[in-house]
Parts: structure tokens; sequence; C-alpha cells
């Protein structure tokens, strides 16, 4: 068991716990290859009839970790792009898993913490949570985790808060569609349970197909080339002038250069 990702079990019922709150569950790339690994064993076990995302500590998800935005600022442009598809394969695996899953979401979630939730089948949180899609203000953009997110809030909101990367509160995600359903934080496990339990109620393997069947309704094309397509994007803006300095501007904890003066 990786310690920075929790496997919990409770009969047909599989928990996975993102176990960095130290870090508010920043993503590195060691916590991204164990998820997509953990999420690819869970998919072809028959056992499993709901997966659970939730974390530890007081937020759902920070996105990047700081030590993992360090390293890739001062990495080339293929380490870059090969970075970002592993992030794209997560993504793409939780999406298709073919197993309903739940986002319980008791904290704050930004950047790539909002794709998981928008990957996830039914994201229920509390009136505290936080959420942001953060990256245009280190001259970046949520590229890899976009097409999950537009299908979650739709083409209008997303160029809202990809361009203004302003924080929103839970109302606001669930009028958007990025949540479900907004609980209050003691009542948060028993909305999730009554989710769970309404999934074990319905047939194993049409709850599993539902997904699949969405995906063939509405048609989302060469997901392979769009996943290289957004790989390259946040490769080539992680490597440009802009995105250089927004994240060192972001490591020195000061306001990028295009910030206008006081």
């Amino acid at each position: 068991m990786d310690h920075a990702l929790l496997n919990l079990r409770a009969g047909p019922v599989a928990r996975l716990r993102l176990n960095r709150p130290a870090v508010h569950n920043a993503f590195d790339a060691e916590l991204i290859a164990a998820l997509t690994a953990r999420l690819s064993a869970l998919g072809g076990d028959e056992t499993v009839r709901v997966v659970v995302l939730e974390s530890a500590g007081d937020s759902f998800s920070a996105g990047a970790d700081l030590n993992w935005m360090r390293a890739m600022a001062a990495a080339g442009e293929a380490e870059n792009r090969d970075d970002a598809l592993a992030l794209a394969r997560l993504m793409r695996t939780l999406d298709e898993l073919p197993k309903p899953t739940i986002a319980r979401v008791h904290g704050a979630a930004f950047g790539g913490g909002v794709g998981l939730i928008a990957c996830c089948d039914v994201a229920i949180g509390v009136p505290e949570a936080k959420f942001g899609l953060t990256e245009s203000r280190l001259g970046l953009l949520p590229a890899v985790i976009s097409p999950y997110v537009i299908a979650a809030i739709g083409a209008r909101n997303a160029r809202r808060y990809f361009a203004s990367a302003e924080v929103f509160d839970a109302p606001q995600a669930l009028r958007i569609g990025l949540l479900h359903e907004v609980v209050a934080a003691e009542a948060l496990d028993a909305a999730v349970d009554r989710q769970i339990q309404l999934l074990l109620r319905a047939g194993p393997v049409a709850s599993a197909q539902a997904k699949a069947l969405v995906r063939a309704v509405v048609p989302q094309g060469d997901r392979d080339a769009l996943d290289g397509a957004t790989a390259d994007l946040i490769a080539a803006l992680r490597g440009s002038p802009e995105g250089r300095e927004g994240l060192a501007a972001f490591l020195d904890k000061r306001p990028p250069a295009w910030v206008p003066e006081k």
C-alpha cells in the first residue's frame, strides 16, 4: 500500500483516500502513478461495485505539488509532455473506469483536484468547500483536465473560470454542475452512503456500463489525439516566457510581471 494513497475496502465498496494532508493532497508524479495503477486494478476486480474517491486532512486536493512544479519548471518540453500525458492517463482511467465512482469532497479542490471531481460519476460536497481552476494565474491553462471539466460545467462556465482563475464556492459548484449535491459536513458520510446504496441496488452490469452509454450517445472524438493535444499545449505553455515567469513568481511568492502595480 502506498502511504500517499490508502486503499480501503468494505465489501463491494472500495475507497481510495488521498493521504498527503501536509500538502493538501497535492499531486506529484508518484501519487499520479499510484492512483492510476490502483484505479486500473479496481476496474478489473469483479468484486468491486462502487469506488469512492476521498481525501485525508482539510483539503480534497490542492492540485500540483510545489516541489513537482519546481521540477517541471526546470524540465524541457519533452519531459513536460511526458508528465502531462501521465496526468492525462490518470484522468482518463478515472473517467472511463468500468465502475460507478463517487467523489466525497470535504474541502478545497484546485486545478487537478477539480479534474478528479469532474471525472467521477457522482460528486457530493460540503458548503465550506472551495474550487478553483487557477492555472492562468501562472500563465498556464488546465489543459489536460479540460475535456472532463468542460463536460461537467459546460463550455460557457469553462471560458469564465479557465480565464479568470477565480475561486468559487460549493453553491456555485452545484449550480454549474461540478457538484451534484451539497450537504452539511456532518451529513456528508450519510449522503455518500445513500448514493452507494442506490448504486448497489442497480444491476452491476447496467451500473458499470452507464458511463459507456453516455460516451456513445455524446461522442468525444479521438480521445488519444485529444490527450496528445492537451499534453502538447501544457508542455508548450510551461516552457513559454509567460509560463516560466508565472511559475517563477509563484515559487518566489511574488506577483508575476503582468499583474498591474497598485
